[in-house]
């Protein structure tokens, strides 16, 4: 909360629970963990004035359309724009100065407008084929330790995808969370 970097805290806290469910089964306290999870994020809600603006914006970006919401409001007029097949590779409009951070953390939005639907559907499948590749994966190895591993790295790929496209469509409030194989930097 103090760093402003909610997304990675929360990515780390719901790969924390997956690990948790995974290596001991316990849905009762899984759920628990959830819940105290909910907890903190009222709190959290509740303490800092940085949460409280992110929130608003989520919930109706358009009551401050040149300010705290352009970003989300840009993102999705890209989303829109890129209507069935999109634009055309490199062809995004949004990219040059309508919205920030489009190299990065909204780059989700930029391949929606240039690839459109089919184009997006198709790369979210090849994302979940990841994803459950990697489960796959981790379920078939040897030893535990294999096993958590494999499960905790996929979870957080599976986690980084789902929030950043989230955030790109405006299910959840934003959060500052790169988009895998996409994101500028190498980081991701």
């Amino acid at each position: 909360f103090l760093q402003r970097d909610l997304g990675t805290a929360l990515m780390y806290y719901f790969t924390t629970i997956a690990l948790f469910y995974a290596a001991s089964s316990h849905l009762f306290l899984t759920l628990l963990g959830l819940g105290g999870g909910a907890g903190a994020a009222v709190l959290g809600y509740e303490m800092f004035s940085h949460v409280k603006v992110r929130v608003a914006m989520w919930r109706n970006p358009w009551t401050d359309v040149l300010g705290k919401g352009w970003q989300i409001i840009q993102a999705l007029l890209a989303i829109g724009s890129g209507g069935l097949s999109g634009l055309g590779l490199g062809m995004s409009r949004q990219k040059y100065l309508y919205l920030p951070e489009e190299h990065n953390d909204f780059i989700f939005s930029v391949v929606c407008e240039e690839l459109g639907f089919i184009g997006v559907s198709a790369i979210l499948l090849l994302f979940a084929m990841l994803v459950v590749r990697g489960y796959w994966i981790s379920m078939q190895s040897g030893d535990r330790f294999s096993f958590l591993a494999g499960c905790g790295i996929t979870t957080m790929l599976a986690l980084q995808v789902v929030l950043n496209v989230a955030v790109c469509t405006n299910l959840v409030p934003c959060t500052g969370i790169s988009l895998p194989f996409f994101s500028y930097g190498g980081t991701a």
